[in-house]
């Protein structure tokens, strides 16, 4: 059996896809930090600002700032710096951007004299099927286009990826175990796939081979977001100790 090394911290990272801080913020003041880390995407941050993040951060939580960064290198690097001075755990820019931009986003990470977040590159965005792709003129499976631009990220010395669950296994075969595999698209058996096409209940996707599970719809609409949390580490944790 592969040796599987568990992340350090929650595999769980809650998406805060809300329009607006207030509501984001009340479900931030019903989750623990122990619990799950949390993500703060393009709508959020854009509403509530790099204010909003540093909030979260002086509460104790790991934040994802999922922000997707891709532009020319030194507008990208210019930009990672900031993130990174917000005290973020993670943060991510788009392959496509080109090896010249991957290296300058990870020479500006590296650069800070804080906390050194993570930096993960986005593959192929998981509502996006093979007719997606080849509509904006790539003609590859969304497998081939994720381990083409796993391995510019790997070699551009970046920490991971954002990838399917589907594909999280090759991913973490190719580059290795500490290589992150981030995975958006995971829902609860019992929950609608909602606008993803390729998604993955959680354990399923850590199975196959995921390192962290982005969570949005099943945890934020939940009654009870903290026993929401507590079902999906109960059933990771029974996954553990069969492995």
């Amino acid at each position: 059996m592969t040796n599987r090394v568990a992340p350090a911290g929650s595999r769980v990272v809650v998406a805060l896809d809300y329009a607006e801080p207030q509501s984001a913020l009340a479900l931030a003041q019903r989750l623990q930090p122990q619990a799950c880390r949390l993500k703060v995407g393009k709508e959020l941050f854009t509403a509530a600002g790099p204010a909003f993040v540093e909030t979260l951060v002086q509460r104790g939580f790991d934040v994802f700032l999922d922000l997707k960064f891709h532009d020319i290198p030194n507008t990208v690097a210019q930009a990672c710096k900031a993130a990174a001075r917000l005290g973020v755990w993670m943060l991510n820019v788009h392959a496509l951007g080109g090896r010249a931009m991957l290296l300058a986003a990870r020479e500006a990470v590296e650069a800070g004299s804080g906390r050194r977040p993570h930096l993960i590159a986005v593959t192929v965005l998981t509502s996006m099927a093979q007719a997606d792709l080849r509509e904006v003129g790539i003609d590859a499976s969304p497998l081939d286009e994720v381990m083409r631009l796993g391995g510019l990220a790997r070699d551009s010395g970046l920490d991971g990826v954002v990838c399917s669950a589907h594909e999280a296994g090759q991913i973490r075969d190719r580059f290795g175990e500490g290589f992150l595999r981030v995975t958006p698209g995971i829902r609860l058996a019992e929950d609608a796939a909602g606008d993803q096409k390729r998604v993955m209940t959680p354990v399923l996707a850590v199975q196959s081979g995921a390192s962290h599970l982005v969570i949005g719809r099943s945890v934020t609409r939940a009654a009870d977001p903290l026993q929401v949390l507590a079902r999906i580490h109960s059933e990771l944790d029974a996954l553990e100790r069969k492995q």
